[in-house]
């Protein structure tokens, strides 16, 4: 099999670099300075055991490899807001022997939140969820990191909206000789949502910073009780906070890297990095739109939304609300919910 990354920032990144490092075939996508810099020096990949440069074939689109191969696999790692654009640019791609990519090779969603294996399922016939349990971090262009030890990271996968497949036990072998645990279950949303519930602090994280002072933490705790009252009137099931411990143990345990420190999130990133965009409409939003669905307030969530796409259109630098700005808004949102 060869493995197309559909962004390669700091998940995908990681994740075809640790393929390449273990004598997978693996093409990255990536665009402007990334690109550039990604083709002309290698992806130089940070790891406890150090720097490794990994010399690969790296497009802007799939023009530039012809047809796909029928062993073609595409794992989607862009953020959810850049999920349509890119499925619709990889969609009609030929595929050799005839069809298309969205007709005939599977598609792993490597991303946050739920809602980018929904998108693609509407153009992509073989739609696979991946639970991403991953901490890495984009460091500058060319350049991506990941702390995790012994593993990197543990990806579970599974058939969206359910089931497992043949593929997915052949990825998740491939991943398990690159440094993964990759577990395939036929409830991977199970997992995706209680990831989802530990993804409702990337908002918070971004726009105050670390989540480290009592009032941050006692906010952030208010945070995911509302996201899970939210998923419990929705009937929706998610894996425990026993459960996920019992299963990652210290199997990611972060250790200093030198040249590659750890800020923060994803959503923290995207902040600091200026990209425009952010990801919290399929985070808390995601907690808001089920909320608003089976009748349960969310303001806390509401407003995280709400301050990280407004930090992120006014390019505002991460964490520079201090947190007791932050806690008087939310008690302001609390009380004109009630």
């Amino acid at each position: 099999m060869r493995y197309i990354i559909i962004g390669a920032g700091a998940v995908g990144g990681v994740i075809g670099g640790r393929l390449a490092g273990s004598g997978h075939e693996v093409v990255l996508v990536a665009r402007g300075a990334h690109f550039e810099a990604l083709r002309d020096h290698g992806l130089r990949l940070r790891v406890p055991e150090g720097e490794l440069t990994h010399r690969l074939p790296v497009v802007d689109g799939p023009a530039a490899l012809g047809e796909l191969r029928p062993d073609d696999v595409l794992v989607l790692a862009v953020k959810t807001q850049d999920s349509v654009a890119a499925l619709q640019t990889w969609g009609p791609a030929p595929v050799a022997g005839g069809g298309t990519a969205a007709e005939r090779l599977p598609l792993f969603c490597a991303q946050n939140g739920v809602e980018g294996q929904r998108i693609a399922l509407r153009l992509f016939r073989r739609v696979h969820g991946v639970c991403v349990w991953l901490p890495s971090t984009y460091v500058e262009p060319g350049v991506v990191s990941a702390a995790g030890s012994p593993l990197t990271g543990i990806l579970h996968l599974g058939r969206h909206p359910h089931g497992t497949d043949e593929t997915a036990r052949l990825v998740a072998a491939d991943l398990e000789k690159s440094h993964f645990e990759a577990p395939v279950v036929a409830d991977v949303a199970r997992w995706q949502y209680a990831k989802l519930l530990s993804n409702l602090g990337n908002a918070l994280e971004a726009v105050t910073g670390p989540v480290s002072d009592e009032d941050a933490l006692a906010l952030l705790r208010r945070v995911r009780a509302e996201g899970a009252a939210v998923l419990d009137a929705a009937g929706i099931a998610y894996a425990s906070t026993e459960e996920q411990q019992a299963l990652r143990g210290d199997k990611v345990t972060l250790v200093p890297l030198d040249g590659a420190p750890r800020g923060g999130g994803s959503s923290w990133q995207s902040l600091t990095r200026g990209t425009g965009t952010i990801e919290a409409d399929y985070l808390n939003g995601e907690i808001a739109l089920l909320g608003r669905l089976h009748g349960v307030p969310t303001p806390l969530n509401e407003l995280l939304q709400h301050l990280a796409d407004t930090f992120a259109r006014e390019r505002r630098a991460a964490g520079s609300m201090p947190v007791a700005e932050l806690m008087r808004l939310a008690d302001g949102a609390v009380v004109n919910t009630g």
